[in-house]
């Protein structure tokens, strides 16, 4: 079973090359995030199309997030628990049913925090403590678990080409590095990480300052497995070619695949 995530950073202006990448790496299940559309002006025939089954919660303008599914979802829940008052929509969780059980994925669009001196970055650090709060609930459960999609968390110094330009950034500041291994302890596996060291590995470049000529890029996209799906990783990718496409998202798909069986596809 292939899984990918995507921040496409607005499905409308992204749709042929999200519809071109589709057919070319043919996952199973993909996580969406920055789909900056309505649930009613999602374009759901397209990809309904190509035999996805959709599960979307976005907001005008801003946010949004998505999965398809070449699998029928069981349930679907949206929003991150533990504050009723969060209206951004950046989560949604779903349950697939598959041979051996059921399958849990959630698609994150983890607050961006930036200026890290105003209150962006308290909400930031909070949605972070409740994202740990949850993977905790959910780890209980004993199932296959994927926590997929853009974390704006860069783990490591190795994962950015510049580090030293991201010192005071939101994206990289000691708590939100503290924050993200809390989370990663509570018995979560990075799959990219899982596989290689390797630096020079990024999924996102600004489109500003010729970031993808000089390859200032870093890894802010992250695929985080419960024990009992990181058992069944066999292999992980990040399709840098994306970023070549014309009109490209300044993030590239990251995908893996698990040894699941797989029920029939509806």
């Amino acid at each position: 079973m292939r899984i990918a995530t995507w921040n496409v950073n607005s499905i409308k202006q992204r749709l042929d090359s999200a519809l071109t990448w589709l057919a070319e790496r043919k996952p199973d299940i993909v996580c969406l995030q920055e789909t900056k559309c309505v649930d009613d002006a999602f374009p759901r025939e397209a990809f309904e199309s190509l035999g996805y089954n959709l599960a979307v919660h976005g907001q005008k303008t801003f946010n949004g997030v998505a999965l398809l599914s070449k699998f029928p979802f069981d349930e679907v829940s949206k929003g991150l628990p533990g504050d009723h008052t969060d209206d951004h929509a950046r989560f949604i969780e779903a349950v697939i049913s598959t041979a051996t059980g059921a399958l849990r994925v959630a698609t994150i669009y983890l607050p961006n925090g930036n200026p890290p001196e105003t209150e962006k970055y308290s909400y930031k650090i909070g949605w972070m403590k409740r994202l740990s709060s949850y993977a905790q609930n959910r780890l209980s459960l004993g199932e296959p678990l994927i926590l997929a999609g853009d974390f704006n968390v860069i783990p490591e110094a190795a994962d950015a080409r510049n580090p030293q330009s991201w010192v005071g950034d939101a994206l990289f500041l000691p708590q939100t590095r503290a924050e993200f291994r809390t989370l990663i302890n509570l018995g979560l596996t990075d799959a990219v990480r899982a596989t290689t060291d390797d630096a020079g590995l990024y999924t996102f470049w600004d489109y500003q300052a010729g970031a993808w000529q000089k390859n200032n890029g870093i890894r802010i996209d992250h695929m985080l497995l419960s024990p009992q799906a990181a058992d069944r990783l066999t292999d992980v990718g990040i399709d840098r070619q994306v970023r070549t496409w014309e009109k490209p998202s300044d993030h590239v798909p990251v995908w893996l695949d698990l040894a699941i069986d797989e029920v029939e596809r509806t």
